[in-house]
């Protein structure tokens, strides 16, 4: 059952590759959805995926690619919508 989780990623999040590693990370997931940056400085994502797929997802985001300083992730688990087909950074 497909469900969907939104994210909001706070700390030294942006400048550092979140958004391309997000993108990565959940493509390789197999999630569909999108990562951009907001302009108070976190990163926003929403994803859609198998639940197991998306705990991995989350669990990565809190953490973050290397460089990143995640300092809390606000999370917000919703029903699928099934209106993506890929996973986009959108800008």
């Amino acid at each position: 059952m497909k469900k969907r989780i939104h994210l909001i990623i706070k700390g030294n999040v942006q400048g550092v590759f979140f958004r391309a590693n997000a993108k990565k990370k959940a493509i390789s997931l197999g999630l569909t959805g999108w990562v951009r940056n907001d302009p108070d400085g976190t990163v926003e994502t929403v994803a859609e995926g198998e639940k197991s797929r998306l705990d991995e997802f989350k669990s990565w985001c809190l953490k973050g690619p290397s460089s990143a300083e995640v300092s809390d992730v606000d999370s917000e688990t919703q029903e699928a919508t099934g209106e993506f087909t890929t996973f986009s950074i959108r800008y």
